[in-house]
């Protein structure tokens, strides 16, 4: 039997970040099983976000919810110790920018206490990662070009959750970018478990019944013979 689970972690981002707290705990009250949040420094990404400050005060206000920074940052070990002392669980950072410091970096994040999660930009290919997943526990496929919004939703991206699943069974894969009612069946079939939602899910009228929306799929997925069988082969 599969040990993954459906997890969906909608994005704060797209919330009423002056009701943050309060706008976090609802998605948590409506189904929620972790809180994406988005950190961006205006290098790697043109945009700017929040930092640990932020993060600190949301984690003083939500104590035992599981918190992932998507650190969209060119120097992501900046932040490691910062981020652990805000509270975050899973540090997840791209390795773009840090190619030759990646085994670094997560060693300071383990050590830190934190999760390690690996993100993959759109025209990253996925046999990059290889070298480092076992260093990770979990890698996450951009389905948009990270730092910007209303982007639609990359399909072609989908051959690198393919690959990793195939490869690697019982790893969390995680998508993020433009997943929604119309996307969810094709990320889940892929194989992802982890799926990030930003507007789907945060404006819906009835958050928890998006939510169940995309759950449902990825553990129909999960529970499938055919997922099985396929980690039955692998092995």
């Amino acid at each position: 039997m599969s040990s993954l689970s459906a997890k969906i972690g909608p994005s704060i981002l797209y919330a009423d970040l002056s009701q943050l707290h309060e706008e976090s705990q609802r998605l948590l009250d409506n189904g929620a099983d972790f809180l994406h949040l988005d950190v961006m420094d205006g290098t790697f990404v043109p945009n700017l976000t929040f930092g640990h400050p932020v993060v600190k005060c949301l984690r003083n206000k939500i104590k035992d919810a599981f918190f992932e920074t998507h650190m969209m940052v060119q120097a992501p070990q900046h932040w490691i110790a910062p981020m652990a002392d805000a509270g975050v669980d899973q540090y997840t950072f791209h390795i773009e920018p840090v190619m030759d410091r990646v085994p670094f970096i997560c060693r300071k994040i383990q050590e830190a206490g934190m999760k390690v999660g690996l993100a993959l930009k759109p025209g990253t290919p996925v046999e990059t990662v290889k070298e480092f997943i076992s260093m990770a526990d979990m890698i996450l496929v951009m389905t948009v070009e990270p730092g910007f919004g209303r982007q639609k939703f990359m399909t072609d991206m989908m051959p690198k959750v393919q690959w990793l699943r195939k490869n690697y069974p019982n790893l969390d894969i995680e998508v993020d970018g433009d997943v929604g009612p119309g996307t969810i069946k094709t990320c889940a079939n892929a194989g992802a478990n982890m799926i990030v939602a930003g507007t789907a899910i945060i404006q819906a009228d009835d958050q928890a019944t998006a939510i169940r929306q995309f759950k449902h799929p990825v553990e129909s997925v999960i529970k499938s013979d055919r997922f099985l069988s396929r980690m039955m082969n692998f092995h």
